[in-house]
């Protein structure tokens, strides 16, 4: 049955309203600093089952469970070596941290692992919500399965209008990125996903080397568990077939020139996504600016709006420049990979 979405300003009536609602077993769309979030009661395993209905996503698939205060984690999960010095540095803030779960979180939560992924958002709104309502909310990004994740309430409007009760709009979100995902529970320190949180970062409090999974610019293998949100093969894609385009800058530049050229020969509706600095060479190739090639940090807070944008203007096929997967770099070469299925050409 279709549901009226309500699309409502930050208030304390609306706050109380997605208190009502997610006490109820109900959906909650609020922005944090990384992305929009489709939020439900973590404690509440029918409430998180329609989580997942609600994005059309696989159910093996573990959910973020987010909080307000640290004095929330003692009920839900133990903390690994490492987790409180890190706590401490980046909370509230965009680092998710997987840590030993405990028997009230459901199983729904952490698709049957026995690890739960935990964070802290720094989003006035997201606080606001997660205080009102007293409540871990376990959420994901607000968008169907799949689909670039959402940067602005429209976005969200756009993939669960009639899915969902209740949309708080909270403008437009600051990182762009999801947040780094780190695993501290099987040894070294493992970044399983990249976000604004970089392993430099990381490293620094830990006094120790961090790790970087393998699979974060790969697809997963056949039979590899997701141990975090975001590493399925395909994600974060527009309809469009995405290519990525490596090598020289002076050899990249014209060959987007000439693929874009190609395809327009071909009837096939194209577009560059390209550094500000090759804006004006690649005028005729409908480019979209991503930003500088010197601020990857730029470059992650418009990714899913641009990639959003691509549907809305019917592209079939993008070529895309590259940035070094370095700082956060690295966490927009995870979210452009997995757009393109890790297609690419070597200039």
């Amino acid at each position: 049955m279709d549901l009226k979405t309500d699309l409502l300003l930050p208030s304390p009536e609306t706050y109380a309203l997605a208190s009502e609602i997610l006490e109820k077993g109900g959906l909650v769309a609020f922005p944090t600093e990384t992305v929009y979030g489709l939020g439900a009661n973590a404690l509440d395993s029918e409430a998180v089952l329609s989580v997942f209905a609600a994005k059309g996503r696989p159910a093996d698939n573990p959910l973020i469970v987010h909080i307000h205060d640290q004095s929330q984690l003692e009920p839900l999960c133990d903390l690994p070596d490492g987790a409180q010095a890190l706590m401490d540095k980046f909370w509230p803030g965009p680092l998710t941290i997987l840590c030993p779960k405990k028997p009230a979180i459901p199983d729904t939560v952490t698709a049957g692992l026995p690890t739960v992924a935990v964070r802290m958002p720094s989003h006035p709104v997201a606080r606001a919500l997660l205080q009102a309502c007293s409540l871990p909310i376990a959420a994901p990004s607000a968008n169907s399965s799949g689909r670039p994740s959402p940067t602005t309430a429209a976005h969200v409007m756009e993939d669960m209008n009639t899915k969902i009760p209740l949309i708080i709009d909270g403008g437009m979100c600051d990182v762009g990125v999801e947040s780094t995902v780190l695993d501290l529970c099987h040894g070294a320190p493992v970044v399983l996903r990249p976000g604004g949180i970089t392993p430099g970062m990381i490293s620094s409090v830990l006094g120790c080397e961090v790790q970087v999974a393998g699979s974060v610019l790969r697809p997963l293998r056949e039979n590899e568990t997701a141990l975090s949100p975001g590493m399925r093969y395909k994600h974060y894609a527009p309809h469009a077939v995405v290519t990525l385009v490596e090598g020289p800058e002076e050899r990249v530049v014209p060959l987007l020139r000439m693929l874009y050229a190609q395809q327009e020969a071909e009837g096939v509706k194209s577009c560059v996504l390209c550094f500000s600095e090759h804006v004006k060479e690649l005028a005729d190739c409908h480019p979209h600016d991503i930003g500088s090639s010197s601020d990857p940090s730029e470059i992650a807070h418009r990714l899913f709006d641009i990639l959003r944008r691509l549907d809305e203007e019917n592209m079939e096929a993008v070529f895309s420049e590259v940035i070094p997967p370095e700082g956060v770099g690295l966490a927009v070469m995870n979210r452009l990979g997995r757009a393109a299925a890790f297609r690419t050409i070597q200039a």
